[in-house]
């Protein structure tokens, strides 16, 4: 626990520096800890340090935990690809969705029907198709297609920086985007993105939510 209490407030600390630094008021950044492959009882542990949002990126995983844990303030953010035949078990577990990237995902979650659910655009920072995204031309067709959902609430967008490329700029694409986005849909206001080594670049980008794995929770454990 003090290990993680260490890591937890160090990282807030950076968080903090980087906002300033960005004449940003720290509190409007929210801090995702990503607990892929750590047991509940590091998310324990984390909720009696004061987080209330973690991020899985496997939907077994994500409804395993989910269904383990009764801690109702406690949001569960999806961040991984996510495949239409598991829209429901990912809708019973996830209070929020980062990775719509296609109408036929949205029109998935959106039948199974329930409470509105806070859903963000995956954009595709990278030049290969086949990579997680929508591609950026297509970000304000998807995102009015989405806003037609009678059950998904649009919030904003989220992309992960393609790996050998200097993040800033990528970042910079993606706030690009999220103009875009809003012009479609005034709410759609949150933008999700930076990680461990890069989420300062993301803050000064406009970043409103940081998904941060080991930084806060340590090695993750080999896959079981």
């Amino acid at each position: 626990m003090e290990q993680v209490a260490a890591r937890l407030a160090e990282v807030d600390g950076r968080i903090a520096d980087a906002a300033r630094a960005a004449s940003r008021d720290p509190s409007e950044i929210t801090r995702i800890v990503v607990t892929k492959f750590h047991p509940v009882s590091l998310i324990e542990q984390l909720h009696a340090l004061g987080v209330r949002d973690v991020g899985e990126n496997r939907q077994q995983e994500l409804s395993a935990k989910h269904e383990q844990l009764d801690l109702p303030d406690l949001r569960w953010h999806f961040v991984g690809q996510a495949q239409r035949n598991k829209a429901r078990a990912i809708r019973q577990a996830a209070s929020v969705v980062h990775s719509v990237d296609r109408d036929r995902l949205a029109d998935a979650l959106d039948a199974v029907g329930g409470a509105p659910l806070d859903v963000l655009l995956q954009v595709n920072l990278t030049a290969e198709a086949h990579r997680g995204g929508v591609a950026p031309d297509e970000a304000a067709r998807l995102a009015a297609h989405v806003a037609g959902c009678a059950t998904l609430r649009l919030r904003g967008v989220m992309a992960v920086a393609p790996l050998g490329e200097d993040p800033r700029p990528a970042f910079e694409r993606l706030a690009r985007s999220a103009e875009i986005v809003r012009a479609e849909v005034p709410e759609a206001t949150l933008i999700s993105a930076g990680m461990s080594a890069d989420f300062a670049d993301a803050i000064a980008c406009g970043a409103t939510h940081l998904r941060i794995g080991s930084a806060i929770t340590g090695p993750r454990p080999e896959r079981g």
